[in-house]
């Protein structure tokens, strides 16, 4: 051992294989980190506290009359987003990120449509708001679809170059 080398040797440096080191791979844990918080908050208060979900969440109360076993049901479908989400946001490998992004996108689309069309008792801010935030959820749920299959396209061309080179 040289003069002024740890005795103790430096963790090899190993590069992703996968492309999760990227910058996409930040951009998909962010918007998954923003799903899953969603799900998570929006889950549990309507599980556990359903008429106080339903009485101060905003423009809940435009919508049909408050029933229990709907809101509990829709929590516990809400938290079962959030666990396949928070799965996807710790581990960001296709395998993970697109189902649960697809699983997701299948509520969250719908969901705005149907909030789109059932404005009506709305004031022009709750519908702003209303449609903006749905808009928004939604889009980030086809987002981290988009997004995970550019980054593992370019990973597998950089790995193809590399083995050519």
């Amino acid at each position: 051992m040289s003069e002024g080398q740890s005795p103790v040797p430096a963790a090899p440096q190993v590069a992703s294989t996968d492309g999760r080191g990227s910058a996409l791979t930040a951009l998909i844990r962010i918007a998954l980190a923003v799903l899953f918080l969603d799900e998570l908050v929006v889950g549990f208060w309507n599980q556990v506290f359903p008429e106080s979900f339903y009485d101060n969440f905003p423009t809940v109360t435009l919508t049909p009359p408050l029933s229990e076993h709907y809101a509990r049901d829709f929590g516990g479908a809400t938290l079962g987003l959030a666990v396949v989400l928070g799965i996807a946001l710790v581990a960001p490998r296709a395998a993970f990120t697109i189902p649960a992004a697809a699983a997701f996108s299948t509520f969250a689309i719908p969901h705005f449509f149907f909030h789109l069309t059932h404005l009506d008792d709305a004031t022009a801010g709750e519908a702003v708001f209303l449609t903006t935030a749905n808009a928004v959820v939604a889009l980030l749920g086809l987002l981290v679809i988009a997004l995970t299959l550019i980054r593992d396209a370019r990973h597998r061309r950089s790995q193809g170059s590399a083995a050519s080179g």
